[in-house]
């Protein structure tokens, strides 16, 4: 796992603790390395989790599938990106979704309440994660927000609009890739993919943004 420290350094729950500090820390949280194929569930709908998830390689999606095998994605997760935080307290109850590897993945696994229980010597490092994972926590709320913003859109055309005009903030270019196909960003979007693929053909040709595959830029009026 030492081959991961420079990407869980730069995770928001190693915010602020040194490479050092870090490798000391794996056994205390009684960390694993979990390999997972394209394909592969690492977590599933019903399942009581006890860990928190970063993954080191590969995209994970979050998505949940209706009785007709209908899906919709709900969030991605890429290297860095931490999972688990918020089913992984003796309460939270079973996982209403599943975590599939839409990559080949490499995963670093942590004991959740290891995290929670800050040792007898009170180390600097490990009272700073627990302060890091309720600002982690705090975020994906925020996040959670953002897509309901998304979604809560009566049209296919403003919710991607919507969706478009917050990664190109968050990117903080008007040249963006976004992580989907187009059947993915459907599924994301929740709306019919012909209906979406139709609305941005129709956008592109009024020049409110062009694209090609998952790379979109968009258009100010000006330049209309």
């Amino acid at each position: 796992m030492l081959q991961y420290i420079d990407i869980l350094k730069d995770t928001q729950l190693f915010t602020g603790v040194n490479k050092e500090e870090i490798t000391a820390m794996l056994q205390c949280l009684q960390a694993q390395k979990l390999i997972c194929p394209k394909g592969t569930p690492v977590f599933r709908e019903g399942e009581y989790i006890s860990r928190l998830a970063i993954t080191v390689e590969g995209k994970l999606f979050v998505q949940q599938n209706d009785f007709w095998g209908n899906r919709t994605i709900l969030n991605v997760l890429g290297p860095g990106e931490m999972f688990g935080e918020a089913y992984a307290t003796p309460d939270s109850g079973p996982l209403q979704f599943n975590v599939i590897a839409e990559e080949d993945c490499v995963i670093i696994l942590f004991d959740i309440q290891r995290i929670l229980t800050v040792c007898s010597s009170a180390c600097r490092f490990h009272t700073m994660i627990v302060q890091n994972l309720f600002f982690a926590i705090s975020n994906k709320n925020r996040l959670l927000v953002q897509k309901i913003g998304h979604l809560s859109k009566r049209s296919t055309r403003a919710k991607l609009l919507s969706y478009l005009s917050t990664e190109s903030k968050r990117q903080r270019s008007s040249r963006l890739t976004i992580p989907f196909t187009r059947q993915q960003l459907a599924d994301y979007l929740c709306v019919d993919r012909s209906a979406m693929s139709n609305e941005l053909c129709k956008m592109r040709d009024e020049g409110i943004l062009t694209f090609h595959r998952n790379e979109f830029t968009l258009h100010h009026k000006e330049e209309l």
